[in-house]
């Protein structure tokens, strides 16, 4: 008697003739995934999948390989729409930009505060709690009509393109976005300390925490750091002939708050590499800056 003929699981209607090595059921060609024994169906390859533990990188974010930055891509896209958004609207700097506490006047004149408030006058910035300047001044740029204008935007954007392809794959896309978010407010409460009265805008504070992730990645992976001293020298020449026309305490406040950041996730023991440790860890970050601003309020307010 002959016997019956056998089908593939997936697939009834072909016969087929070779199990899978991990589940013994029948698999047609179409369903065959070639294994290092025999074959296997693709519901076990996809379980072998889940259960293979994700590569690491030794700052604790996954490993992307050749995975496209979509991260810079997303930050590059924000700083673009805002600056068009600029172009149509020229009030956004005016009410976005990062400003740490002047008098405003009914017609749009800025007057220094001294602690004290008089008629006709309002307070405006972060000591009047708009403390999401700290953050949106860092996605505004000089207006076209400014003296270095639309220049501002490129030269960020081609900092963010070089710098941010290299550090988002070396710490994985969070870690990537929460250094570039701290580093963006860390600039701007620097900002907030030293200058309270000019409006700064420009993802200068984000780059240059960028730049210090680069320096620190490269110092932690022991590569040859001739190369790497040479752009942080040109990078540091550049804080200081931009003060002129940008704010160097943003590009110091960033600097700073990216190498502070880069230097945990690079060098704390192995045990405290973790998803948790290192979010706690920002989280501490961002409580001790709010408790920067509001000790600066205070101190401006006299509250």
């Amino acid at each position: 008697m002959e016997a019956a003929a056998t089908t593939c699981y997936r697939h009834p209607s072909y016969e087929a003739y070779v199990r899978c090595t991990r589940c013994d059921r029948y698999i047609c060609p179409d369903c065959m995934r070639e294994a290092s024994v025999g074959h296997h169906c693709v519901e076990c390859v996809k379980e072998g999948q889940r259960s293979v533990r994700q590569a690491r990188s030794l700052f604790g974010g996954a490993v992307t390989g050749a995975t496209a930055p979509v991260v810079t891509y997303v930050l590059m896209a924000l700083n673009i729409v805002a600056y068009v958004v600029e172009v149509f609207r020229s009030a956004t700097v005016d009410r976005f930009g990062m400003l740490g506490a002047v008098l405003v006047d009914p017609s749009g004149g800025q007057y220094y505060y001294k602690g004290e408030t008089y008629p006709g006058l309002e307070l405006t910035g972060v000591a009047d709690g708009e403390w999401y300047r700290l953050l949106t001044g860092a996605f505004l740029h000089l207006p076209p009509d400014a003296s270095f204008g639309v220049m501002h935007l490129l030269f960020n954007m081609l900092a963010l393109w070089n710098l941010g392809r290299v550090v988002e794959g070396q710490l994985g896309r969070a870690r990537y976005l929460a250094l570039y978010l701290l580093s963006a407010v860390g600039g701007s409460v620097l900002v907030y300390l030293v200058s309270p009265e000019t409006t700064a805008v420009g993802a200068s504070g984000a780059i240059f925490g960028l730049a210090a992730s680069f320096y620190v990645i490269s110092r932690r992976l022991g590569r040859d750091m001739r190369a790497v001293n040479r752009f942080m020298a040109g990078f540091l020449l550049w804080m200081v002939i931009s003060a002129a026309f940008t704010s160097w305490e943003g590009h110091l406040g960033g600097l700073l708050t990216g190498g502070l950041v880069t230097y945990g996730l690079a060098y704390a023991p192995a045990r405290l590499r973790t998803s948790a440790t290192q979010l706690a860890g920002g989280v501490v970050l961002v409580v001790v800056l709010a408790a920067v601003v509001a000790l600066r309020t205070a101190a401006l307010t006299g509250a």
